[in-house]
């Protein structure tokens, strides 16, 4: 069973930084990217960063300039640093991990609230 265990979440103040971590069970060489996501109460899940096993890195337009996404192998590990946060990167933030055979994982989110 493959897991993604995400931590790092939390509450802070506009303006502030948090940084997610989400360590996979699957090895990076079945990786062929990871991910970050979000949701919003009352609205969609939706991309905010993702990083390929050849490490090009894709930005939600909203994010660029102030998240960082990053990945080390040796931990099977994926980060997001979050820096100027706003109260609108309110949200469940959520691990995805795509695989070289198909299939696609879910880690169980985890809560960022920026108080403004």
């Amino acid at each position: 069973q493959v897991k993604l265990v995400e931590s790092g979440g939390g509450l802070v103040q506009a303006g502030g930084s948090l940084r997610l971590s989400c360590a996979a069970s699957e090895s990076v060489f079945n990786t062929l990217a990871m991910g970050w996501y979000r949701q919003a109460p009352g609205k969609q899940r939706e991309l905010v960063a993702d990083i390929t096993s050849g490490g090009s890195t894709n930005y939600a337009r909203s994010v660029r300039g102030r998240f960082t996404i990053s990945r080390d192998n040796g931990k099977n590990t994926v980060y997001l640093q979050m820096n100027s946060l706003k109260p609108d990167d309110t949200a469940v933030y959520y691990c995805r991990q795509s695989t070289t055979y198909g299939s696609v994982y879910w880690g169980q989110g985890t809560q960022v609230t920026v108080s403004s």
